[in-house]
């Protein structure tokens, strides 16, 4: 008997982790709403909540943009939920949001119970029983931490085919590795947290950080640490396919995402080789190194050509 070919993998853009104004908000999310071939849009602030006032009337605006181009749209939460006004504001948007929630933090688990979510990156799914215990509270898609190998992975993913929830993994973009109360942006421009005046929007992509010795490092934005490198999972599609993903994320950066959400949908739908597309994403990340070590079992900055793996 031949065995079944495996579910076509999705694509879903992730939210933007660093500090773009509201203006260049809306004009990414309307291109990708006219452009990208991506099947569902994760949008809203989930790094700092003192930048959500200045992008909230945009991102209000490139939700209704999205939705009317027929993509199904998630409002991502925070990763870190530090004040009261924070909860109180997730606990309202679970009461009256008319879109689906995306949790980043177990702290709002409670805001969104009764009803379907999807978990963040952030929220740290190891293992079965997590993975269960989010199910049966009404999790529908769950978007694993970035530092599983392929083998916890295929675990998860066929831990959740019975439970009616998808896995995600990301597949493009700096990792997010760590958030903080602190403010490292702050900190490195000689201010508060709570004057900080918004010096993080200097770096569109995160500020890189090396080693007293100048080896690259890692970057940071406003309070969240992330990888210097890029992760490019483009050349690993089979793998991840076969090992039950569901979907793909892009997390989005100063690039033209566009292009990077055409060249994985063209190697998902086999229309193109993982090779020639790396190349030609190669070519639109200048700031950074790949890297997909996680993925296969070492360091996380290294990059395991698929003859290696």
């Amino acid at each position: 008997m031949t065995a079944s070919p495996a579910p076509r993998l999705g694509l879903t853009l992730g939210p933007v982790l660093f500090h773009w104004n509201g203006e260049r908000l809306f004009d990414f999310y309307a291109r990708i709403a006219d452009e990208a071939p991506v099947d569902r849009v994760c949008i809203g602030e989930v790094v700092c909540s003192k930048r959500l006032p200045s992008v909230a009337d945009s991102l209000a605006r490139a939700v209704e943009r999205l939705q009317a181009s027929g993509k199904e749209v998630i409002l991502s939460t925070l990763a870190l939920v530090t004040l009261g006004g924070e909860s109180a504001r997730i606990a309202e948007l679970g009461r009256s949001s008319p879109i689906g929630i995306e949790v980043n933090d177990i702290s709002s688990l409670d805001a969104v119970r009764g009803q379907d979510f999807t978990v963040g990156p952030f929220v740290n799914v190891y293992n079965e029983s997590t993975l269960a215990f989010l199910g049966r509270h009404g999790a529908r898609r769950i978007c694993l931490p970035p530092e599983l190998p392929l083998a916890s992975i295929a675990v998860l993913a066929r831990a959740a085919k019975p439970l009616g929830v998808a896995c995600e993994v990301i597949g493009f973009g700096r990792l997010p590795l760590a958030i903080s109360a602190r403010c490292y942006h702050a900190r490195l421009h000689g201010t508060r947290k709570d004057a900080c005046q918004f010096v993080c929007e200097h770096d569109p992509d995160g500020r890189p950080v090396d080693t007293l010795d100048g080896q690259p490092f890692l970057a940071v934005n406003g309070v969240m640490t992330m990888s210097q490198s890029c992760v490019n999972l483009v050349q690993d599609i089979g793998e991840l396919a076969a090992a039950g993903v569901d979907a793909i994320r892009l997390s989005p950066q100063s690039t033209d995402m566009v292009a990077v959400a055409r060249a994985f949908r063209a190697v998902i739908d086999g229309d193109d080789q993982g090779a020639a597309a790396l190349a030609r994403l190669g070519a639109l990340v200048p700031f950074a190194a790949f890297s997909n070590g996680f993925l296969h079992g070492t360091r996380g900055v290294a990059f395991v050509a698929p003859e290696a793996g």
